[in-house]
């Protein structure tokens, strides 16, 4: 269970600091494993400060993000292992508003299945947590590394919520029951060229393991899924980087496409 962050443990005071600081000035800082180790405990915890730092009752907490659940998002960062970050309403752009560009420091995209829970998980068995599940729907995540360079390990993605940054939903809602993420093939383009790939066993194998995974990893941490909660599962093929003015649609067979524009720079 994630302890209640102490004022007196100064590297993870540091550590949020640092990435808090990279966040707001849009310049990238350095990596926080030097403050936190190799400790996962602590960079969750140091997460949940950032993440207490942004919410308030405008801009609650509303979902999780599955992160490094492909082999070639793993490759591309060198982890090993899934993580997982908190989702704040503010993180969310509808299709037709623009990504603010200007917001971020080195931003990637990538195509995923998102789970929206119809209730709370209290059992995090496989049919328990499918059976949680409200509807799947096509997302596109904005991620963004407050790291110079994407310079991480997974001490320092976790810290920095799971290296995201925004995400936008597509208009598709299809009960669970009536689809099977495991056999979906994506498709993502940047201003009408293909540049990413992939499938459903992409993610962990199906996107439901990323769900289930982060059903019981949330519940070890005190945080169980929650009725109402998106959960972005991951990535379905490797990430790109976002440019400015870049219009990004992704296909999902069988759930139908999502599509997002990023603001021009200045």
């Amino acid at each position: 269970m994630i302890r209640p962050p102490s004022p007196t443990f100064s590297p993870l005071l540091e550590a949020s600091a640092r990435l808090r600081d990279a966040a707001l000035t849009t310049v990238p800082c350095a990596p926080v494993r030097d403050l936190l180790g190799t400790e996962l405990d602590a960079a969750y915890e140091t997460q949940e400060l950032i993440i207490r730092s942004r919410e308030s009752a405008d801009n609650p907490r509303v979902g999780r993000k599955v992160g490094l659940t492909a082999p070639a998002v793993q490759r591309q960062l060198g982890v090993d292992q899934p993580d997982f970050g908190v989702l704040l309403a503010d993180m969310e752009i509808a299709e037709d508003a623009l990504i603010p560009h200007d917001t971020l420091l080195q931003p990637r995209i990538e195509a995923e299945i998102a789970f929206v829970m119809a209730r709370d998980v209290t059992d995090t068995d496989r049919a328990s947590v499918m059976a949680s599940v409200s509807y799947v729907v096509p997302a596109l995540e904005i991620v963004d590394s407050r790291v110079a360079a994407w310079d991480i390990s997974i001490v320092d993605t976790v810290a920095d919520n799971a290296s995201s940054a925004y995400y936008v939903l597509g208009a598709a809602r299809l009960p669970l029951a009536d689809y099977s993420p495991i056999d979906a093939t994506m498709s993502m383009s940047i201003d009408g060229e293909v540049v990413s790939t992939g499938s459903g066993a992409a993610c962990l194998g199906d996107p439901v393991n990323a769900l289930v995974w982060v059903a019981e990893t949330a519940a070890r941490l005190g945080r169980p899924l929650r009725a109402g909660e998106i959960v972005l599962s991951g990535a379905l093929g490797p990430m790109v980087p976002l440019l400015p003015g870049a219009r990004v649609e992704a296909t999902i067979s069988g759930l139908g496409s999502v599509s997002a524009t990023a603001s021009a720079s200045a």
